[in-house]
C-alpha cells in the first residue's frame, strides 16, 4: 500500500506571457489524477501587469501578467533582475520547492529553462535549494534562434544542465524548433510528442505513462 504520508514533490509553475497563474492551474488541472494526485502544484503570478494584448484574450478571463519586459524583437529585457528575485522572495517564503514547471510559450518557458543554470553559475536563486526537476511545456532558451540573452544569464547554458527534466514538443507548435533545440541543453531529457500546437496538452495513454513513471522517479528522489 501507498504511504499517504509521503511528501509530494512541492513544484513552482511559471505561466506564460502575458497569461496568469490561474490560467496556467485552470489548464494543467486537466491533466488525469494519477499524475496531479502526486505533484504540490503552487501557480505565481508574474510580478508585472500585462504592458500590451493577450493572446488570451476572450479565451481566459483577465488580469494577465508578465515577468519581465522586452523589445519587438526579444534581443534586449528589462526587469529581469527585479523577476529573479521576486521568484527568489517567493521561493524563500513559501518554499522549499523540488521543482519548477514553465510553461506556456516564451517568458515562463524560457525564464525557467534558464534557472538551474543561472542557479549552479551563482547568478540567481542563491538563497533556496537546487532545483531538483523541471517540466517543461513549449520550451526555449535565451540565446537560441528567437530570444536574446539577458546578461545574468550569459553562462546558464554553458554546460549541460544537470536537472531531471521532462519537455512537452507540440507537432504544431510554432515554438517546436526552439523547443526541440533547447533538449541538447540538457543531461538525458525525458521527451513527450503531442499533436497539438502551442498549449498544456492532454494526455493520451501514452503520455499518460511516461508522466507517471517521471513523477514516480521524482517522487523517489526528494
Amino acid at each position: 500500500m501507498e504511504d499517504q504520508t509521503q511528501r509530494k514533490p512541492r513544484i513552482l509553475c511559471l505561466h506564460g506571457f502575458r497569461t496568469s497563474g490561474e490560467i496556467l492551474k485552470q489548464l494543467v488541472l486537466r491533466w488525469p489524477e494519477p499524475v496531479i494526485q502526486k505533484l504540490d502544484l503552487v501557480f505565481l503570478d508574474g510580478q508585472f501587469p500585462s504592458q500590451g494584448r493577450s493572446d488570451v484574450e476572450g479565451i481566459f478571463d483577465p488580469p494577465y501578467y508578465e515577468w519581465f519586459q522586452s523589445n519587438e524583437d526579444f534581443s534586449e529585457y528589462r526587469n529581469f533582475e527585479d523577476c529573479l528575485a521576486y521568484i527568489e522572495d517567493f521561493m524563500l517564503k513559501n518554499g522549499p520547492f523540488d521543482e519548477i514547471r514553465r510553461n506556456v510559450v516564451s517568458q515562463g518557458a524560457i525564464l525557467a529553462a534558464a534557472l538551474p543554470g543561472m542557479q549552479a553559475q551563482g547568478v540567481a536563486l542563491g538563497k533556496v535549494e537546487k532545483i531538483k526537476f523541471l517540466i517543461v511545456i513549449s520550451g526555449a532558451k535565451f540565446g537560441g534562434n528567437k530570444f536574446g540573452m539577458p546578461k545574468l544569464a550569459s553562462n546558464a547554458f554553458s554546460k549541460p544542465i544537470d536537472c531531471l527534466s521532462i519537455h512537452f514538443i507540440g507537432e504544431k507548435d510554432f515554438m517546436k524548433e526552439e523547443s526541440v533545440a533547447l533538449l541538447e541543453a540538457f543531461q538525458n531529457p525525458v521527451v513527450i510528442h503531442h499533436p497539438k500546437g502551442h498549449t498544456v496538452p492532454k494526455l493520451d495513454d501514452k503520455s499518460l505513462e511516461i508522466m507517471v513513471n517521471f513523477t514516480d522517479r521524482i517522487q523517489r528522489m526528494i
